[in-house]
């Protein structure tokens, strides 16, 4: 493809063009990585497909100035590209605990996209509360959207982190307002079987669904953190 550059819009964002380059390691396209590493996970080559999204992170992370706001255009395919695999690889150090490492990416795409189109604040928020970063969460907490059920949690969790008290307000709406993600967090069991599989692959996945989703997306922060789950199941 040659070698990615930054390419002023005119809208105070940046696009990402190729450039012919005699230097094969300077080559790299954005797109094809993503691609790549869709097709790696679908062949069940996991660590090759984080690897990959991580390579193509650096490559990103070495193009963005250390001075001055860089930010990239969404409706751009190449910038678009990546940063989806940025977010991808955030998500990988995420979902292993590697809490720093995935801050840092996170960090950085919201930086390149102040309008969070993947909306990356989420697991930046989950992790700031790993890490008990919690001035860093108040910070971004309120840009995570009322409606969505992670502001439920999110919010539980950090109080309950901070003074071992869960919020009686927010136990009220998670009872109420989203009783199918309240029944997957009070369930023993959560089976990713066929029917789950089947159900979230249609084209509108049940609420019930959605719940074990998000169980199955934060599992290995309550694995890590089980006294969060079992305090919620006291309140049943």
């Amino acid at each position: 493809m040659g070698k990615p550059i930054f390419q002023p819009t005119g809208n105070d964002t940046y696009a990402i063009v190729y450039v012919p380059t005699d230097k094969a390691e300077e080559n790299h396209d954005f797109a094809s990585a993503l691609a790549r590493s869709r097709r790696q996970e679908r062949e069940h080559d996991f660590e090759g497909a984080c690897n990959t999204r991580l390579d193509s992170f650096r490559r990103l992370a070495e193009l963005i100035p250390d001075e001055g706001e860089t930010n990239l255009e969404w409706d751009d395919e190449n910038a678009r590209a990546a940063m989806q695999v940025a977010y991808a690889s955030g998500i990988d150090h995420f979902l292993v605990g590697d809490w720093e490492m995935a801050a840092a990416i996170l960090e950085l795409l919201l930086d390149i996209d102040p309008e969070d189109h993947l909306e990356a604040t989420i697991p930046l928020a989950y992790i700031y509360i790993a890490m008990q970063e919690y001035e860093s969460f108040d910070d971004i907490i309120n840009d995570v959207n009322d409606k969505y059920i992670d502001k439920v949690i999110l919010t539980l969790w950090s109080e309950f982190r901070r003074t071992g008290q869960l919020p009686r307000g927010e136990m009220v709406r998670l009872r109420t307002r989203f009783k199918p993600y309240y029944d997957e967090f009070m369930a023993a069991e959560h089976p990713a079987d066929e029917a789950y599989l089947r159900e979230i692959r249609s084209d509108r996945p049940s609420k019930e669904a959605l719940a074990r989703e998000l169980w199955l997306q934060t599992e290995h922060l309550w694995n890590q953190f089980p006294d969060f789950i079992e305090a919620l199941r006291r309140t049943a």
